[in-house]
C-alpha cells in the first residue's frame, strides 16, 4: 500500500454537517515544529524502560487483526512509556523539584506512578469538570489535583505559564522523550509482525500517534498508519481539512482521554509526516468495540483506548491488511462499563 501525497480523512456520513471547528485561531504554545524521534532516540527508550513497561503482546482478534494491549502496563496505558523515558533524562534537581503536568487521566496517573519511583512529589492541572471516579484514580498514585477552569488549563499550556511554576513541567503531547516512550509500541510492532499492513492508533493530542507512526514510517514506510478519533471530537480530521492547527467544539462522548479539543501547530508537520488516514467513529462503535474485547478477549479498555479496535472492525479486510490496534489505556469507570457490557 502507497502512502498518500496528504492524509486522507474518512467521515462518517454526516460529515458536511459537522460543523465542529470553534475557532479558525491556529493554537500555539510558541515554539517551532516539533520532529519526530530518531529511531537511535526510541531505541535508546526501548533500553531505559525495560523491567518498568511491559513488553505488551500481539493478540489476535479477528483474522487479520491483533491487538497491542497497553491496557496491561503496570498503571493501564501507555503513558508509562513516555513519562519514564522522560523522567529519566531529568537532572536530579529538576526531579527534586517535583513534577507536573496537565492531565485529567493517564499521563497524570503514569506520573505519579514514577514520581514515587523516583521518590519526589507530582502534581497535575485539570478542569474542574473531571468525574469523581477519575480524580480518585489520580489521586491513588499520590498525585496532587490542581483543579481549574478549561480556559486556564489551556493558559497554562500554550501561554507558557508552567515557566514560573517551581515544578518541573512535563509536556503531555509534545516532550520529545515522552514521543521517543511512545515510539517503544512501533518497535515491538514491527519485531513481532513483521507482515503488518496498517496500524490504528487512538489520538488525542497527538503524541502517541506521532512516536508510533514515525518508527513505523522509518522502518517500514509501506505500512499506513491510520489515527482514530471520535466522531464528537475530530481534531485532528480538521486540522487536516483546512491545513493548519484548530479548535474544534468537543461534544460528549464516552471517549474522554481522547478529549482534546485542538491540535497545536507545532505538531501539525510530524502528524502529516506520519499519518495516512483519520477515521472517526460513533458512540455506538466505540461501546460495541469495548463489549468485545471484554467478552471475548478478557480486555477492559475505556472509550479511548478501544476506538483503534473500532475502527479497524468498520473497515473492510481488503482496505486494511494485516492490521494491528493499539489498544492504549484502560481507565475507565466501573459502572460506566457495567452499563455498556449490559447493553
Amino acid at each position: 500500500m502507497e502512502r498518500p501525497n496528504s492524509p486522507t480523512v474518512v467521515h462518517d456520513q454526516r460529515s458536511d454537517q459537522r460543523g465542529h471547528i470553534l475557532s479558525r485561531q491556529t493554537p500555539s504554545w510558541g515554539g517551532g515544529p516539533i520532529s519526530g524521534p530518531s529511531l537511535d532516540a526510541v531505541r535508546g527508550a526501548a533500553l531505559r524502560v525495560e523491567g518498568v513497561a511491559i513488553r505488551t503482546p500481539l493478540l489476535q482478534a479477528d483474522a487479520g487483526v491483533w491487538l497491542k494491549p497497553e491496557v496491561l502496563q503496570p498503571i493501564g496505558s501507555f503513558k508509562i512509556r513516555g513519562v519514564y523515558n522522560w523522567a529519566t533524562q531529568l537532572t536530579p534537581n529538576q526531579r527534586e523539584r517535583g513534577l507536573v503536568t496537565t492531565s485529567a487521566g493517564n499521563t497524570a496517573q503514569a506520573l505519579g506512578y514514577v514520581a514515587k519511583m523516583f521518590g519526589v512529589k507530582a502534581r497535575t492541572i485539570l478542569p474542574e469538570s473531571i468525574p469523581v471516579a477519575k480524580l480518585a484514580a489520580i489521586q491513588r498514585y499520590g498525585v496532587q489535583p490542581v483543579k481549574v477552569s478549561s480556559g486556564e488549563l489551556f493558559s497554562y499550556m500554550l501561554d507558557q505559564k508552567w515557566r514560573a511554576d517551581p515544578y518541573t513541567y512535563l509536556n503531555p503531547w509534545g516532550e520529545p522523550e515522552m514521543i521517543a516512550g511512545s515510539g517503544t509500541i512501533g518497535l515491538e510492532i514491527l519485531e513481532d509482525l513483521a507482515n503488518v499492513e496498517s496500524v490504528y492508533v487512538p489520538v488525542g493530542g497527538g503524541g502517541l500517534i506521532s512516536g508510533v507512526g514515525s518508527v513505523l514510517k522509518a522502518m517500514k514506510a509501506s505500512v499506513r498508519v491510520v489515527g482514530v478519533q471520535s466522531e464528537a471530537c475530530p481534531a485532528l480530521a480538521e486540522t487536516f481539512d483546512v491545513g493548519h492547527g484548530v479548535w474544534v467544539e468537543a461534544g460528549e462522548t464516552i471517549c474522554d482521554g481522547t478529549r482534546v479539543p485542538l491540535i497545536v501547530n507545532e505538531m501539525v508537520p510530524m502528524l502529516r509526516d506520519v499519518v495516512d488516514d483519520v477515521v472517526l467513529v460513533s458512540e455506538t462503535e466505540v461501546e460495541s468495540a469495548i463489549r468485545d474485547l471484554a467478552s471475548r478477549h478478557r480486555l477492559v479498555a475505556e472509550g479511548s483506548g478501544a476506538l483503534a479496535y473500532a475502527a479497524a472492525r468498520s473497515m473492510p479486510e481488503s482496505d486494511r491488511g494485516t492490521s494491528v490496534c493499539v489498544l492504549s489505556g484502560g481507565s475507565i469507570d466501573s459502572e460506566l462499563l457495567a452499563g455498556i457490557l449490559s447493553g
